[in-house]
Order: structure tokens, then C-alpha cells, then sequence
């Protein structure tokens, strides 16, 4: 069998960006100003975690519409010891919610979570408790070496002096315009004069600057304990949203351990419940590894069909047990078993698109943004947050002058489903934060944003990766695909040839520009140097440190 994916490939794509290659260092997000935060933390010699710390804070600023303070996520961090573990600092539901606090619009199906008057959608009512901040200053404290002042500064900078809208960003107002109108606040930074801002206008977020340098002398505290959380409180009292004083000094971080996966011979590591994904992945992985998807090619009908099937299984699964472990029983043991994955693979057919229903049940008792981050010493940092929709709940908080989460909106409304309201319980996400070793040694580490497209996505990258052994920018760049159980959704490099086999198959082909959104990897070579690589969905930018100091007694001299 040849070794180039691409002589048994039935879709072929030309890689859009150049990675980039370092030996001290790699930061790797969605926008080259929160890389440059990053890469300036390790050229003044901080580790993976001060980078990524400065990288996510700056994200606040300059990629708004993803994430913020007010929201939440999920950093898969690796220690130079070999350690793994997962922060979890997702948002939680308000205590004042129950599960009956929404109306569910008339006819929406199982998997649709839409309220009477968008309520979990948009404004006030949307907002759930943030954990974002709490697990950021924790995370640096814990396993960072630089101050909160220090690693907070590029994010000041950026807000108070403001940066160029990017034609990404011009975008996301343009879709977002038509809600952000009815807030002025919000309207009068991203529209003014009532319309989008232009690429190359210079966004300035003063009052929000004023917030991050707040932060930057007092901690997480000031928002769950002092004044800024006050702020927060009091709009939400006065608007009729369901944030309290208590939500915030009642929320805390968690610790868990990662979901392990063994795959041909590799081990992936993925978020462990509620998020969804590491369990899901390492159930698709164990069925497609009943198949030589090397020998059926790379974006082939045959390959296409399979994937697709496993992510049906998959999503019929995750509808019927996910969610908070602490509320409900994931039976994470069967659906990442071995004798599980043989028992669902049994039941494809390889040429026939199928429907599938869920195989198992509980047990009794959007629009996001990802950086990885990499040091010399063997820190690694792959984390994944999100405020959930483009701009959150489509609102600014007055005096602090950041925009808040729309979580509510991934909960079900109905009572009595796994994933229905209850005061306290923690965001099920898709949020997919991985790492790949081979023989114990660091390969790869990557994530997306994408709401439910999410893991999918993150899973396919995988494949590229081992199945098909592409290089880690052909892996983010790859052309992908995504189903839940209704349309087949593939991106356009997908061939006329391969749709018409697959809708002969039975799959319902819908042509789509993207499927999630931008991934970022970095892949850890022998030799210890490290490849960077962001792909064409968003404005992402490896930046690599590589060089280093001069030998001591080293000195230029004249004479």
C-alpha cells in the first residue's frame, strides 16, 4: 500500500495556511494578536500554562463574539510529569431555575431546545453562572509561574487601544446584527451608527479594559465575591435574569480525569462527562476500528458512510444518557467497552444508510473558541470556551463591559430528559480538547470550536492523523462532514461523485461551506520540535518560539 493518503483518496483539498515550527515553544488560537499574548509569555520564559492563560484572556477581547469571563469551558492540561487532567470550569444552572422555568415552542423535536420568546436564547434570561474566570485564575495559580498582572497585560492593552476588525469578525456582527440592535450597549461598539463594523475599523472596549485591569489586581474574587460580581447581580435583578449573589459564591471548579481510548496501538485522551465528547469519541473510534479506513481511503463514499453511521449511533447515545454526572447516570463503562462498539459495528450495513436509536439509558441514582499551547518542558495546554452562540445572550453588562453566556439554550426545557434544568447542574458540551500519545510519548494535541459539530470534527482530525497519516495542517484542513440523524452535512470539496454514492446509499447529502469551526493543533515530533497548525475556518496563527539565550562568557567585543 502506498504511503500518500492521497493515492487512495476520493477527495483531494489544498492546504490554505502554513504551520509553523519551534523547539522552545508553540501557541496556536483563533486569532494571531491572542497567539502573539501566548508567545510573548513563553519568550519571557513562562510555561504552557502562563501562554495559554494570556492567550485566553486576550480571546476575551478580540474574539468577543466567542468567549468571555462570563462564560465557560474545559482545559485539558498535560504537566511535564506526564499528567493529565481536566479542569472543568463550565457554566451551571442558576439556583433560581427549575425545570419548568422555560416553555418549549410548540413542535420542536427531541433535539431542539428553542423557548417561547427566546428566552434561553437571548438576554438576560439566557445567561447561566460563569465558570470561565474562576478556572483561568485557579489554572495559572495551580500550574502557571508568571503573576495574574503579568500574563492579564496583552488583554489590557488590546482593549483599551483597541485592534482591526477582521473580515471574520465583520461577519459574525453582520450575522448577529438583527438581536445585537435591541441592546444598545452592545450596539454601540460592534454597530455604530447602526451598522456592522468595517474591516480594518478599530474596536475599543474601554469600559472593559477598566473590568481586565481590575481582575488583574484582585483575582477571581472580584467578580465571585466583590464588585464586579455585584454589577453583574444587580442587571441581572433589575432585567430579569436569574444570576444571584449566591450562584457566585457558591460555584466552583471541578478536577477531573481524562477518558482513555485505545486505538490501534495509540492512546487519545478527551474530556471526561459532562462533557460528551471524550466518551463519544472513544465509542466511534472503538466501532471504526473494526475497519481498515487507510484502504478505503481518505473523503471516499465507502469511508464518508461509515463515519456517518457512527455518528448517528453516537448522537442517539449522547440524546439518551449525557449530562452532569452529579444529576445523572452516564454509563460511560458501557459505551466506551470494546464488546459495546462490536455489538453496534454488527448492526451496520455497509452499503445502506441507517436510522438508529439509542443502545443504551441512564443509569438510575455553538460557537466557541480553542487554543493549544506547548513548552519545551512537556506542558501542554488544549483548551476549548465558550460564552455558547456568536456574542452569547446578544447583550453587553453596563459596567462591565463584556458579553455574557446563552448556556441556558443547551438545556432541555422539558422536564424529565437527561438533560432537562435543575438548579447547580453543570453544561453538557461537545467540547473536545485532545491528546494523542503513541507508546507513552506526546503526539498530537488539537481542539475546535462547533458546537454539537464539534467532536465529530475532532474525531476526523484523529483519523487523518493515524488512519490516513496526514500532517497535522492537512489534518485541521481536511474537508469534513457531520450528521446527528437527519441530513448528511459535507463541505463542498467533497466531490459531485461521492455525494451521488452516498445519497444511493440512502444518506441525504446537504452541501455545506463549513462544518465546525477553526481547529488548531500542535504535532511533537522526536526530535523534540513542534508543528503548529490553524485552519482556514477562522483567523487562526501558530506562533513559535524556537532560538534561545546566548551561552554564558558569549559576548560581542571590539578590539
Amino acid at each position: 500500500m502506498s504511503g500518500n493518503w492521497r493515492d487512495r483518496a476520493a477527495t483531494t483539498f489544498a492546504c490554505q495556511k502554513m504551520p509553523a515550527v519551534s523547539s522552545r515553544g508553540m501557541v496556536v488560537s483563533n486569532h494571531p494578536l491572542a497567539s502573539s499574548a501566548g508567545a510573548e509569555m513563553l519568550a519571557a520564559g513562562g510555561n504552557a500554562i502562563d501562554a495559554a492563560i494570556a492567550t485566553l484572556f486576550t480571546l476575551t477581547v478580540v474574539e468577543p463574539m466567542m468567549v468571555g469571563i462570563i462564560g465557560g469551558g474545559m482545559a485539558h492540561i498535560r504537566l511535564a510529569d506526564g499528567s493529565h487532567r481536566f479542569i472543568d470550569g463550565q457554566s451551571t444552572v442558576p439556583s433560581a431555575v427549575r425545570d419548568d422555568t422555560y416553555t418549549s415552542k410548540p413542535g420542536s423535536r427531541h433535539d431542539v431546545f428553542d423557548t417561547v420568546g427566546d428566552e434561553n436564547l437571548t438576554g438576560p434570561k439566557a445567561v447561566a453562572v460563569p465558570g470561565s474566570l474562576k478556572a483561568w485564575c485557579e489554572t495559572l495559580r495551580r500550574f502557571g509561574t508568571m503573576s495574574l498582572a503579568d500574563v492579564m497585560q496583552p488583554a489590557i492593552k488590546h482593549a483599551a487601544r483597541g485592534y482591526a476588525t477582521t473580515p471574520y469578525l465583520h461577519e459574525c456582527i453582520t450575522e448577529s446584527a438583527a438581536e445585537m440592535r435591541k441592546d444598545k450597549p452592545i450596539a454601540a461598539i460592534y454597530l455604530p451608527d447602526d451598522t456592522p463594523l468595517k474591516v480594518g475599523e478599530r474596536v475599543v472596549q474601554a469600559e472593559y479594559a477598566e473590568t481586565l485591569a481590575y481582575i488583574a489586581r484582585h483575582g477571581e474574587k472580584a467578580l465571585y465575591e466583590g464588585p464586579l460580581g455585584d454589577i453583574l447581580v444587580d442587571y441581572m435583578e433589575r432585567s430579569g435574569g436569574f444570576i444571584r449573589r449566591t450562584d457566585l459564591t457558591n460555584y466552583k471548579t471541578v478536577e477531573r480525569q481524562p477518558i482513555r481510548a485505545d486505538y490501534r496501538g495509540w492512546t487519545i485522551l478527551g474530556p471526561p462527562p459532562p462533557a460528551a465528547s471524550g466518551v463519544h469519541i472513544t465509542q466511534m473510534l472503538n466501532i471504526l476500528e473494526g475497519y481498515d479506513i487507510a484502504s478505503l481511503g481518505f473523503g471516499t463514499a465507502e469511508t464518508i458512510h461509515y463515519l456517518a453511521e457512527v455518528l448517528k449511533i453516537a448522537f442517539s447515545d449522547r440524546a439518551a444518557a449525557s449530562g452532569d454526572p452529579d444529576y445523572v447516570g452516564v454509563p460511560v463503562e458501557r459505551l466506551t467497552s470494546k464488546a459495546y462498539a462490536e455489538e453496534r459495528r454488527r448492526a451496520i450495513d455497509p452499503a445502506k444508510a441507517q436510522a438508529w436509536s439509542a443502545g443504551v439509558t441512564q443509569i438510575e441514582g455553538a460557537h466557541t473558541t480553542h487554543m493549544t499551547a506547548a513548552d519545551a518542558a512537556g506542558n501542554v495546554v488544549a483548551t476549548t470556551q465558550t460564552i455558547n452562540n456568536l456574542f452569547g445572550a446578544k447583550i453587553l453588562i453596563p459596567g462591565l463591559g463584556t458579553v455574557p453566556n446563552n448556556y441556558m439554550n443547551l438545556f432541555d426545557p422539558r422536564p424529565g430528559h437527561a438533560l432537562s434544568l435543575a438548579p447547580g447542574k453543570r453544561v453538557t458540551t461537545s467540547m473536545s480538547p485532545m491528546i494523542a500519545l503513541r507508546d507513552g510519548k506526546l503526539k498530537f494535541a488539537l481542539g475546535l470550536p462547533g458546537g454539537k459539530r464539534i467532536f465529530p470534527s475532532a474525531m476526523q482530525a484523529l483519523i487523518n492523523l493515524i488512519d490516513h497519516g496526514m500532517s497535522v495542517q492537512e489534518a485541521v484542513e481536511a474537508p469534513r462532514v457531520w450528521t446527528e440523524g437527519n441530513e448528511l452535512e459535507v463541505e463542498r470539496a467533497v466531490p459531485d461523485s461521492v455525494r451521488a454514492k452516498l445519497a444511493a446509499m440512502g444518506h441525504k447529502v446537504a452541501v455545506m461551506p463549513t462544518v465546525a469551526g477553526g481547529m488548531n493543533a500542535i504535532a511533537f515530533e522526536e526530535d523534540g520540535t513542534m508543528t503548529g497548525a490553524a485552519c482556514w475556518r477562522a483567523d487562526g496563527t501558530p506562533i513559535g518560539i524556537s532560538g534561545g539565550l546566548a551561552r554564558a562568557g558569549i559576548r560581542f567585543r571590539l578590539g
